[in-house]
């Protein structure tokens, strides 16, 4: 049930042999992203539950679920890159019923986060499936 570009970053992560390189490459994803313009980052997009200040700007196009995010902190915004190759792109109706944790298990996440961390990832994908959920 995982989209081409999630895949991808698990076949990544199955060619990388230690955490260390995986890291890396989280960090590497993040500095990818677009940054969020500062006028995107209020309290209506910042995500509660994060030790660092995460914010999501969902979009929705022609029934396909997209989003925007930034984070304070590199690893997040890794994070944050992880997840939007797990959800964008896909039907709205088919984002609440994504088993992310699952998903993100395959990379081996689960064992390697903090709990700030890993509660951080749960806050984010809460919040991407209850906004996917409140516009079907």
């Amino acid at each position: 049930m995982a989209t081409p570009a999630f895949e991808e970053i698990a076949e990544t992560f199955e060619f990388l042999d230690d955490w260390e390189d995986r890291y890396r490459h989280v960090i590497e994803m993040g500095r990818a992203m677009a940054p969020l313009e500062d006028a995107l980052k209020v309290p209506a997009t910042r995500v509660e539950g994060c030790a660092s200040q995460v914010w999501l700007v969902p979009r929705i196009e022609d029934g396909h679920f997209d989003f925007r995010g930034d984070s304070d902190a590199i690893i997040v915004k890794g994070l944050i890159a992880i997840l939007h190759a797990l959800y964008a792109g896909r039907e709205v109706a088919e984002v609440p019923g994504v088993d992310a944790q699952a998903e993100l298990k395959r990379l081996g996440l689960d064992e390697h986060l903090s709990s700030q961390r890993s509660n951080g990832v749960r806050a984010m994908i809460e919040r991407i499936r209850s906004t996917a959920a409140a516009a079907t």
